[in-house]
């Protein structure tokens, strides 16, 4: 017998190279009006993204904001109040994973005008949404987030008293979703290694989650199979076409994992290390990752033995090696092997470059994720989060 799940609702899926020349035959399907966030800088150094522009100007009543940064909610707040006038038939998202946040949040809250205070997670008002959206479509340019497939809308406040809450409803889910690789070409190394990472970890921790599922289980493989080759690729070489559908696929993949699994220990201490200090949040992943999962690990085999993740973690440390024979034992041995050389050769810092120090760590402890932290697969105890957290200090 398998074990109950939910599977939440997906957003149309197009995928493939070339892809974004369906966009004005969709947005068609809803209107004439629209409202375009891009990122700051990477729309308008995108030759390719550019095209879009002018292409989606001759075609629409268009307005645009840009993105520097996160999303705030001061930032979607202001303008929600400078387009509610305009009430576009559909906001699109053509940027990376603050582009996709600020867009969703923005067509939820443009119909009413209502602060996203009303709903926000944790610090908001805790008011029930239940208000009519404005069609969202979404066209990452970065493979690591995987925001456009889920539900919710990350907003950061960053500083001492800051946070990383969400907005989150079924309705926010987009309508579409264009994954054309070549809209990623133009990812710099340093942007490729951070995404990738954010990617791989969202795989990995849902995939062994305590909520994990025979859906995401397949789905979670299917990108774990692509990106243990995937990401060094387009890392050593931005123009490889087939590094990068398969990193595109694996990042919007992992969306769907994490909305449907949950996540784990990275995520949890990723919330107030993003709230806190001025990391983003691939990078988080990239300089947490091999720790916390050798101490997932370790946790599992001294308190768990029989734990169903320990295999997991096993099967996806053969995926590097699948010509060779390797027991359980071997297996976790390579995947851990390998999660740290991918720390060293894609040049992950430290958290400390960020100004994180030893003083900080009860602080980033005691405002753990409740949400992410839930289903990591072993509760690890407080000397084990800071084991973790100082070994990247």
């Amino acid at each position: 017998m398998l074990n109950n799940f939910d599977f939440a609702a997906t957003p149309h899926i197009h995928f493939g190279v070339g892809m974004r020349s369906t966009l004005v035959s969709i947005i068609q399907t809803y209107g004439n009006k629209v409202l375009l966030i891009t990122g700051g800088k990477s729309f308008d150094d995108s030759s390719l993204c550019l095209e879009l522009w002018d292409t989606l100007n001759d075609a629409f009543d268009i307005r645009r904001e840009k993105i520097v940064g996160e999303p705030s909610p001061q930032m979607v707040d202001a303008w929600v109040q400078t387009y509610q006038s305009f009430q576009p038939d559909v906001v699109l998202a053509v940027g990376g994973g603050s582009a996709v946040d600020a867009a969703k949040a923005m067509a939820g809250l443009l119909p009413s005008a209502d602060s996203v205070m009303d709903y926000l997670e944790g610090v908001g008002k805790g008011k029930v949404f239940t208000h009519k959206t404005t069609p969202f479509i979404a066209v990452p340019t970065t493979a690591g987030t995987g925001g456009e497939t889920s539900k919710n809308a990350v907003l950061s406040v960053i500083g001492d008293d800051g946070y990383k809450k969400s907005f989150r409803h079924e309705d926010l889910v987009a309508k579409h979703i264009i994954l054309d690789p070549e809209l990623t070409l133009t990812c710099s190394q340093e942007v490729t290694a951070a995404c990738g990472m954010d990617a791989f970890t969202q795989l990995l921790e849902s995939y062994v989650s305590a909520k994990a599922s025979p859906m995401t289980d397949t789905l979670a493989w299917s990108a774990l199979e692509r990106i243990v080759t995937a990401l060094p690729a387009a890392y050593e070489d931005g123009s490889d076409m087939q590094a990068r559908s398969d990193m595109l696929y694996a990042s919007s993949i992992s969306g769907l994992t994490l909305a449907n699994a949950g996540l784990g220990s990275v995520h949890g201490l990723a919330s107030p290390l993003g709230a806190f200090f001025p990391i983003p949040h691939g990078v988080v992943c990239g300089a947490l990752l091999f720790e916390a999962t050798r101490i997932n690990i370790q946790a599992l085999k001294e308190r768990d033995e029989h734990h169903p993740a320990l295999a997991k973690y096993a099967k996806v440390g053969r995926l590097f090696a699948p010509e060779m024979f390797m027991d359980d034992e071997d297996a976790l041995k390579m995947l851990m092997g390998m999660l740290e050389l991918w720390q060293q050769h894609l040049q992950m810092p430290k958290l400390s470059v960020y100004g994180v120090s030893e003083h900080d760590v009860e602080r980033i402890i005691e405002n753990v994720s409740g949400g992410s932290y839930a289903t990591n697969p072993i509760m690890l105890t407080h000397d084990e989060l800071k084991t973790l957290l100082l070994a990247r200090v």
